[in-house]
């Protein structure tokens, strides 16, 4: 099938894909009955949230799996969202904590045109994967940082760009500093897709790029090796509790399997 993006390509895309999937790491091993309650799961919400959203102890089990594994996920789709513009002309990634700490820094030799505010020729980026990830505290200092890039660079501007934007945009980026409202037209806030629409001049460029990506991310699972994909046992190993159960009501014995990982030393269930 023809390669589709015209700003990066297949292969570098590919590769970056395989690079984010081995960023998970240790997320991708297997969970067995000692791991998932390696900090003590709370049995009674396991059974109120098996009860009211009428799942299954296979479905709830799951959720709670992937739970555990999705704690620590934010970090890799950073990854995932940053590192890609590594690839992307003009755009230039620095190595954690150097080149002023910025996640994507975005030149241009013909001027990038910020609205309302003339010409500039380079772009530095600080990269949020959500609009509400930023405290009050996080967002005056990051603001004050790129107060101090505009200081020492007079052809520049300063973009605050979120993966999860509350909408499409591009627009003055107000914040609060010191309990005072601030802000500066080339200090923006920028949503993901029209950063995207910048740095490729293509408008509809990240959502060609979210097109391909499930396709690309099947392909690469496949190609890395086959132990990346986890084989839990908690279900099962829940189960085999259960049959040693002296009770009659599946569901119930189960319910006792869940209730020893927790309670297995209150008086009561230490019989």
């Amino acid at each position: 099938m023809m390669w589709k993006l015209s700003f990066i390509s297949e292969e570098d895309f590919t590769n970056h894909v395989k690079a984010t999937i081995e960023k998970y790491g240790e997320k991708l091993e297997s969970f067995d009955l000692k791991r998932f309650n390696k900090n003590i799961i709370d049995p009674i919400k396991l059974i109120f949230d098996k009860t009211v959203y009428q799942s299954s102890w296979d479905e709830i089990v799951s959720n709670e799996i992937f739970r555990q594994r999705d704690k620590s996920n934010n970090n890799d789709i950073g990854y995932f969202h940053q590192r890609i513009f590594q690839y992307i002309d003009n755009c230039h990634v620095p190595s954690n904590g150097e080149e002023g700490g910025w996640d994507v820094i975005y030149k241009n030799a013909d001027g990038v045109e910020i609205p309302n505010a003339g010409s500039v020729h380079t772009v530095y980026i600080e990269m949020k994967n959500k609009h509400n990830t930023m405290n009050s505290a996080s967002a005056g200092k990051t603001f004050i940082k790129m107060q101090n890039q505009l200081l020492n660079d007079d052809d520049c501007a300063c973009f605050l760009v979120e993966a999860i934007a509350q909408r499409s945009q591009n627009i003055k980026w107000e914040t609060t500093v010191d309990k005072n409202k601030v802000g500066h037209k080339l200090i923006r806030r920028v949503s993901l897709d029209q950063f995207y629409a910048l740095v490729t001049g293509q408008k509809d460029a990240f959502y060609q790029m979210c097109m391909v990506l499930p396709s690309v991310i099947e392909k690469a699972v496949k190609e890395l090796d086959g132990s990346i994909v986890p084989h839990d046992t908690v279900i099962d190993e829940l189960k085999a509790m259960a049959n040693e159960q002296n009770i009659e009501s599946e569901d119930l014995a189960v319910a006792m399997a869940a209730y020893m990982l927790g309670f297995g030393s209150y008086w009561g269930f230490n019989k």
